[in-house]
C-alpha cells in the first residue's frame, strides 16, 4: 500500500471512529460470546485449550477463536475497524499497535477491572513496558517473546565439514564478513559442484546457497534479515529511544556500510537474489527444499523446522559483531481489547486469563513459542528438551542481555510504506545503501509532523 493510500485509509478509519464512538462489535456481545482473533495456526490448538479451561471457570462466557493467515488477518482487522466491527480481543503486533493507538481503536487495559492491576514484573524484561502508549496506559497484555537464530539441516553442514562449534563461534564484520562469510561461502555450491570459496565458482548458477533470504526487510526493520548484524555494531541504535522514538539513525555511515555488505552477499552468490526470493518464497521454503543451508528466522518457527521430513535440525546463534557481542531483535506479541467490543469487561477477563500462569503454562506445553511468563517459559523449555531440540541459540540472548526491542513509533504504517520499497531497491541493486540518508530524512520528517 502506498503512503497516500495508507493515509487515506487512516483518515477514513479516524472519521468513522469519531462519528460512531465505540459502536457495536460482531453482534454477539451480550450473549456471553468473546470473539478472539489470532493469525498463527500452530498456536490455535494451545489457545483452544486455554479457552476450554477459561470457560470451565467462567461458564457464563464462551470464547470463539478465529484464525486467519498473516496477510488476511491484518486486512480483515483493519477493514473491520473501518466498518465499525471487529473482534472483542485480538493478537497484536509491535509493528502494528502504535497505529492502532493513534487511531483510538484499543481500550486501555488500565480502564478494565480484570486487567487494571497487570504487573509488569511478572513478564520477561521489557515486554510489558513496550505495550505502554505515550500516555502511559497499557494497551496489550504480553503473551510471548521471540529472538532470532539460524535453522539448518546438519546433513548439509556435515557434508561441507562445518561443525556446530564453528557455527556457534561465528563472527562478522562489514569489511570482509569475518568467519561468518567464510562459512556461508563454503556452504554455497554452484551447479557444477564448486563451493563458493573454491576457484571456478559460478555465482550466476547456484544450486545451494549458504544463506537463505527473507527479502529486503524494510517492512519489519530487518527482524529476520539484517537486524542481528546492525544491532551488533558498536555505538548505534535504530531509534533515539524505544518505544515512541522520534528520530531514526539510518543515515549513519556504519549502518549503511553494514547494509551494503549484507545485500552484497547476494551479489557474491552466497544468498538468493531478490528475484529468487520471489520465486522460492522465504527462508523456511528455501531451507525445507534444500535450496539454502543457514536460514535466519524467529523462535516461533522452531516446530515447523523440526517437523520437516528427512531433516536433521540444527540451530545456530547469531554471529558476534564488531561490538564484541552477538545480538537479536526482540519481539513480543500481546493481546489487546478492541473498542468495538460490546462487553469489554468480559473481554478483559479473557485477556487476563491468557496472561496468567495457568494459560501460559498450557501454551508453553504446546512447545510452539516462548511464553512471556516464567512458568510458561519453563514449560516450553521442558517441551523442547523432551522433543530433543536445543533452543539455546534463542535463549542465549536473554541470558547475555543482547536483545534489542523491535522499534515502536507513531505512524507505523506510513513509515513502512517508505522503508519497504527503499530496502527492496537496495537488494535489487537499483539504489545504493547511501540512499538510506534520503529515506531517513523522509521518515524523520514524518515523525516531526506527527509530534508537532
Amino acid at each position: 500500500m502506498s503512503r497516500k493510500l495508507t493515509t487515506i485509509a487512516a483518515s477514513l478509519l479516524t472519521a468513522t471512529l469519531l462519528a460512531s464512538g465505540c459502536s457495536t462489535g460482531d453482534g454477539d456481545g451480550g450473549d456471553g460470546v468473546i470473539d478472539y482473533w489470532l493469525w498463527d495456526s500452530a498456536q490455535q490448538p494451545g489457545y483452544q485449550r486455554c479457552a476450554d479451561r477459561f470457560q470451565e471457570e467462567n461458564p457464563e462466557l464462551k470464547v470463539r477463536i478465529t484464525q486467519y493467515g498473516w496477510d488476511d488477518y491484518w486486512s480483515k482487522l483493519t477493514a473491520g475497524f473501518i466498518a465499525d466491527q471487529g473482534p472483542d480481543v485480538f493478537t497484536n503486533h509491535l509493528g502494528k499497535y502504535a497505529q492502532f493507538v493513534d487511531l483510538n481503536v484499543l481500550v486501555p487495559l488500565n480502564d478494565l477491572e480484570a486487567t487494571s492491576d497487570l504487573d509488569a514484573d511478572e513478564f520477561a524484561d521489557g515486554l510489558a513496558a513496550i505495550w505502554q502508549g505515550q500516555d502511559g496506559l497499557q494497551y496489550g497484555a504480553p503473551k510471548d517473546w521471540d529472538t532470532i537464530a539460524y535453522f539448518y539441516n546438519t546433513d548439509l553442514t556435515d557434508e561441507a565439514g562445518i561443525t556446530a562449534e564453528q557455527l556457534a563461534d561465528m563472527e562478522w564484520n562489514p569489511d570482509d564478513g569475518g568467519t561468518f562469510e567464510q562459512i556461508i561461502a563454503h556452504l554455497t555450491v554452484d551447479q557444477n559442484g564448486v563451493r563458493g570459496d573454491e576457484p571456478g565458482f559460478d555465482k550466476d548458477n547456484v544450486a545451494l546457497y549458504g544463506l537463505a533470504s527473507e527479502g529486503g526487510g524494510g517492512g519489519n526493520f530487518g527482524q529476520t534479515q539484517w537486524g542481528a548484524y546492525v544491532y551488533s555494531m558498536p555505538d548505534w541504535t535504530l531509534l533515539d529511544q524505544n518505544p515512541w522514538g522520534t528520530h531514526f539513525n539510518m543515515d549513519d555511515p556504519g549502518f549503511q556500510k553494514t547494509i551494503e555488505w549484507y545485500f552484497g552477499l547476494a551479489e557474491k552468490g552466497y544468498m538468493p537474489s531478490m528475484s529468487d526470493v520471489s520465486t522460492n518464497s522465504g527462508e523456511y521454503q528455501q531451507v525445507a527444499a534444500g535450496n539454502a543451508v543457514l536460514g535466519m528466522n524467529g523462535s516461533w518457527m522452531t516446530s515447523l523446522h523440526a517437523s520437516l521430513p528427512d531433516f536433521n535440525l540444527g540451530i545456530a546463534p547469531t554471529p558476534v559483531g564488531p561490538s564484541g557481542h552477538r545480538a537479536s531483535p526482540f519481539n513480543g506479541l500481546a493481546d489487546s481489547v478492541s473498542r468495538f467490543s460490546d462487553d469489554p469487561e468480559s473481554a478483559a477477563k479473557w485477556v487476563a486469563f491468557m496472561a496468567s500462569d495457568e494459560c501460559q503454562s498450557l501454551i508453553g506445553e504446546a512447545g510452539v513459542v516462548f511464553p512471556a511468563r516464567q512458568s510458561g517459559m519453563d514449560a516450553a523449555l521442558a517441551a523442547k528438551e523432551e522433543a530433543g531440540i536445543d533452543v539455546s541459540a534463542f535463549t542465549v540472548h536473554l541470558e547475555e542481555g543482547t536483545t534489542v526491542m523491535q522499534p515502536v513509533t507513531s505512524n507505523g504504517a506510513d513509515i513502512t510504506a517508505l522503508t519497504e520499497p527503499a530496502f527492496d531497491a537496495i537488494y535489487i541493486g537499483s539504489s545504493p545503501a547511501s540512499s538510506l540518508t534520503d529515506l531517513n530524512e523522509q521518515v524523520n520528517r514524518l515523525l516531526e509532523l506527527t509530534t508537532d
